[in-house]
């Protein structure tokens, strides 16, 4: 493993050669993993990217602003990242994940991303990691015009949910108003565990249930801290 290739595309250069190997070091490899750098790598990456969203969207409130940071944290936009970074060929796995493929896993790589990240912020310090997440992000960032193109409401609360060991939400009709040509369904999306309930209505049940998701993300992506 040619570290030094992975450097290149980062355009970073650690003081500290252990600590990116240890990034890239999934716990069934040994003793020395990752969880550790992937905790901190979290942290700074929601800091770093709501950063950069408050100064690129000087007019969207906080709800909007919070919920395209859940977007570009995700495990999807992350995988982008690592497909990019071409991870796969970095990462150390033991046996049973060699051969299941899990270099490949999308798991897996995200949470190798945070790891280099939280790598890069203890071997240096918070200006070069804003630095390289912007640099990374620049173009993920610029193609999000507005708070109604961010992708699917559902899916992004779930991933949300499941990261934390969190029970699924569900959904149910609460009211259905109108005509069968011309009906508006009122959905309210429940998360007992965290004791949140929020509604929507929409002209399908489908865009309702969306819309219900949207906002239960934004009201967790504001008040969590857990």
């Amino acid at each position: 493993m040619n570290i030094k290739n992975l450097e290149d595309i980062l355009g970073y250069y650690f003081n500290n050669k252990k600590l990116l190997k240890i990034a890239l070091t999934h716990r069934s490899f040994g003793a020395y993993h990752n969880e550790r750098l992937e905790f901190m790598g979290d942290s700074i990456l929601n800091f770093i990217i709501s950063f950069l969203l408050f100064k690129k969207f000087p007019n969207l409130n906080e709800g909007k602003l919070s919920y395209f940071r859940a977007n570009l944290v995700n495990k999807n936009t992350l995988l982008k990242i690592a497909n990019d970074l071409k991870l796969s060929n970095y990462i150390s796995l033991g046996e049973g994940e060699l051969k299941s493929g899990g270099m490949f896993r999308s798991s897996i790589l995200a949470d190798t991303v945070e790891a280099i990240i939280g790598a890069i912020f203890i071997d240096s310090n918070f200006l070069n990691t804003l630095n390289i997440v912007e640099n990374k992000y620049s173009s993920i960032i610029k193609d999000i015009d507005s708070f109604d193109n961010c992708k699917d409401s559902k899916t992004l609360l779930q991933e949300y949910l499941q990261k934390r060991k969190k029970i699924l939400p569900n959904y149910k009709i609460i009211s259905i108003y109108g005509k069968a040509h011309n009906q508006r369904f009122e959905i309210e999306c429940s998360i007992d565990q965290l004791n949140i309930k929020t509604k929507a209505i929409g002209n399908t049940r489908k865009s309702a249930e969306q819309e219900a998701a949207k906002i239960a993300l934004a009201n967790l992506v504001k008040f969590k801290k857990n």
